[in-house]
């Protein structure tokens, strides 16, 4: 059962399958959003400039029929002449048609962003398989084209119909009218007719984008065993990986433990906690810690410390503080400032005894440690 679970496809897409799918060219298309996005800017287009382009026609058409003796007795001419009228005919069009070609080129910037790849151009000899290709005929996508069809034709024709029966007055108004009249009301009202069915496909791109969307991430969706397979390329075996952060552990301990010998004391639990300190006057303006540990690592500092004559100060209360409130490398808080002072005063007066003797110097006991600091004070409160 365990190993059924994890080939089923349960798992969410992460962004590395999401991005390779990207660089092969598979993401999200919907066909509904570019054709609408290409017929309303064409109807928007003919709304606009449709009574311009009907009189530029009318013009086009005048100019085309009147012809004189000459060129209409000579073949010669009339080719030229064609020439001429279809490269008027272009440069009306050339408005509608920019705006077309514009957003066949950007419409499919709305869902899926700039794209190209070049793995999406190379040849796919496996969509030649005949099987293959009755299997996609019949397929859950092949259904829903099928039902976007259908839904497609209901909606826009419905609309189409409802529009030319809204406005079935005008357009008998237009066999009254004046030819230079009515040429311009008719691309008025073919314009928004045109865009009044162009709206309703809105309808079908609402329930078309999300669909696509969804269906290209259930494509996408990863099994258990795919997510743990990608979790090892991408950061590396776990066995490595914990390997690898031993050996850093091992590696820290040792620096640390060859840091012990150059620290100006040891202050201890005294057997559970021990904390090396090190002051250097052209340094941090506070003591760092320099090493530290609980249990056999806080024996292990104690002996190399005696092995390297560095003092050795057992203070529970700031030993606990300083374990529990600093790191290998920062200063000491603020908090603790006065106590350290006291057990550095301590630990020069007990060098220079050592060095010059006199009046051997007395343990500091009852240092200022906070409370808030002392994790066993804590405990008890």
């Amino acid at each position: 059962m365990a190993e059924d679970s994890d080939l089923e496809k349960t798992e969410q897409p992460s962004q590395r399958r999401l991005d390779q799918a990207r660089e092969k060219g598979q993401v999200a298309r919907s066909r509904e959003l570019s054709t609408f996005v290409i017929l309303l800017a064409g109807g928007g287009a003919m709304l606009f400039m449709g009574s311009t382009l009907t009189q530029q026609m009318i013009e086009l058409l005048r100019n085309g029929l009147t012809l004189n003796r000459e060129v209409a007795f000579n073949p010669q001419l009339l080719m030229p002449r064609l020439l001429d009228l279809s490269l008027d005919a272009l440069l009306i069009f050339a408005p509608i048609l920019l705006v077309l070609m514009l957003a066949a080129a950007f419409s499919p910037l709305l869902l899926n962003g700039w794209l190209f790849s070049a793995q999406s151009l190379q040849p796919q000899f496996s969509r030649l398989n005949p099987m293959a290709g009755i299997g996609r005929m019949f397929s859950t996508n092949s259904l829903v084209e099928l039902g976007k069809a259908v839904a497609k034709s209901i909606v826009v024709g419905g609309v189409a119909a409802w529009v030319i029966w809204h406005n079935k007055e005008a357009v008998m108004e237009l066999g009254t009218q004046n030819l230079n009249v009515a040429i311009p009301q008719m691309g008025r009202l073919i314009g928004a007719s045109f865009m009044a069915v162009v709206g309703a496909m809105l309808l079908i791109v609402m329930v078309d984008v999300p669909f696509q969307l969804w269906d290209h991430n259930k494509k996408l969706m990863m099994t258990k065993e795919e997510v743990r397979q990608e979790s090892k390329e991408t950061e590396g075996d776990p066995m490595v990986k914990g390997r690898i952060r031993s050996l850093q552990r091992e590696a820290a301990r040792r620096r640390m433990m060859d840091a012990i010998p150059t620290a100006d004391v040891v202050v201890t639990n005294p057997s559970h906690f021990a904390v090396a300190l090190k002051y250097s006057e052209s340094g941090a303006r506070a003591p760092i810690v320099v090493a530290k540990g609980a249990n056999l690592v806080a024996l292990r500092i104690r002996e190399i410390a005696a092995e390297h004559h560095v003092p050795i100060l057992e203070a529970p209360p700031l030993a606990r503080a300083l374990h529990k409130h600093t790191e290998l490398g920062e200063s000491i808080p603020e908090a603790l400032y006065i106590a350290v002072a006291e057990v550095l005063a301590y630990v020069y007066q007990l060098k220079r005894y050592q060095q010059q003797g006199g009046t051997c110097p007395t343990e500091p006991v009852q240092l200022p440690v906070p409370v808030e600091l002392d994790p066993a004070a804590t405990r008890t409160l």
